[in-house]
Parts: C-alpha cells; sequence; structure tokens
C-alpha cells in the first residue's frame, strides 16, 4: 500500500508537502533563535546550550537535538528525493516536439530546482562551518557559538555564501508553501490570494529574519 502511493505522482506531491512543512516549522523556530544573537553572547551562547539539554533529565544530553536532526534528514531526502522524481517523471511525460517559446512559470518555479541545489550545498557548508567547525575561518571554539557566528560573518565569502542561500530559501518557501497547501487541499480559488499573500509574507520575514544575522555582524551591531 505504501510503495503504491510512493509511486503515484499525488503519492510523491503529499510527500514533498508534509516534508516541506516539516522544514518550514524548522526554519521558523532557527530563525527566533538566530535572532537572540542580538541580545549578547551571554544569551546566545545559553540557547545554544539549552538545544543540547532540552528534555533532561528523561533525555540525556543532545538526545532531543538528535532526534530533530533526524527528522530533518529524513524531510530532507524525502524531498529532494520527491523533487527529483517528479521532475524526471514531467520531464518524460513532456511531448517533445512541442517547444513553448514563451516561459509560463514564474520566476520561483523556473528557479526551484536550482534554488534546492544552492540549499542542499548550503547545508553541507553551514554545518561543517558551524557544528563541526572543519571549515571555519578562524579559531573554531565549542561551546562559543557566538564568536563562531561573529568569526563566519567577519569574512566576505562567509556573508555571500549565506546570503545567497538565504534569497534561495526565500524563493523557495515562496512557491512551496503555496503548492503544497494546493497539494494538501487546502487551497481553492476563494482560498488563493491569501495563500499566495501567505506565502509571500513568510518568505519575506524569513529571508529578513535570516539576514538580520550577517548584517548585524556586518554593521558591528553584533561584534
Amino acid at each position: 500500500m505504501a510503495r503504491t502511493v510512493w509511486d503515484s505522482t499525488v503519492g510523491k506531491k503529499t510527500v514533498m508537502a508534509v516534508s516541506g512543512i516539516v522544514m518550514l516549522l524548522y526554519l521558523v523556530a532557527h530563525m527566533i533563535g538566530n535572532l537572540k544573537i542580538f541580545f549578547g553572547a551571554g544569551e546566545f551562547n545559553h540557547y545554544a546550550h539549552w538545544l543540547r539539554t532540552v528534555g533532561e533529565p528523561f533525555m540525556h544530553y543532545e538526545w532531543t537535538l538528535w532526534i530533530v536532526r533526524v527528522v530533518l534528514v529524513v524531510a530532507v531526502i524525502a524531498h529532494a528525493v520527491s523533487a527529483y522524481q517528479l521532475s524526471r517523471r514531467d520531464i518524460k511525460a513532456r511531448p517533445s516536439k512541442y517547444v513553448h517559446k514563451k516561459a509560463r512559470a514564474s520566476y520561483a518555479t523556473r528557479t526551484m530546482r536550482w534554488g534546492g541545489i544552492i540549499l542542499a550545498l548550503f547545508i553541507v557548508w553551514h554545518l561543517l562551518d558551524l557544528t563541526t567547525g572543519t571549515v571555519h575561518s578562524g579559531g573554531f571554539e565549542t561551546g562559543k557559538p557566538y564568536q563562531n557566528v561573529v568569526d563566519t560573518f567577519s569574512t566576505w565569502y562567509g556573508n555571500v555564501i549565506y546570503i545567497v542561500a538565504m534569497l534561495a530559501v526565500g524563493l523557495h518557501i515562496r512557491h512551496g508553501f503555496w503548492s503544497a497547501a494546493q497539494t494538501l487541499g487546502i487551497g481553492s480559488r476563494t482560498r488563493d490570494r491569501a495563500l499566495k499573500t501567505t506565502a509571500n509574507a513568510l518568505a519575506l520575514l524569513l529571508t529578513a529574519g535570516f539576514l538580520a544575522v550577517p548584517v548585524g555582524v556586518m554593521t558591528g551591531v553584533v561584534s
């Protein structure tokens, strides 16, 4: 039964929608947490430590965080695989003899594939930079996330990578939220305008919220 659902176009679109919502909820929480950096090193470092102790003493140190990480990895893989397979299915179903010279999709729609690739590469860089410290620009210090973040956004390439990725996030959310609503049956002709407005507002809010951190470092507000 599960295999039949997965093999169907509707099933793959549903997987994309549900996994996308999981990632969106994470992004909202992550953005709120990131903004704690404007309250100083003590507040931000305490927040980072709290993430590792959530659920104690019932949960061991970092167990809750690892559960969140596993769920996110599953969501990202499910989202990427279903998107790729839907894309291949769409290409195979498209008659090659008909060539549409005029683009009928929005800019966000046409860049969803490249946006997904950019975000996948960014996630790898982001983890290697601020989680493991493997590609960190300065002297990575475990337990001092505030200073590690400041180090990253004190470099031009750290800012460029992050800003490009966050703009891709905004475009992805702008199209993906509305598309997920249609897939899950929430969308309708009467709700279409409200859903698109919500998608635009979410994309703008999250993009601005994430970009506030590197801008804060570049302007000296965070140092």
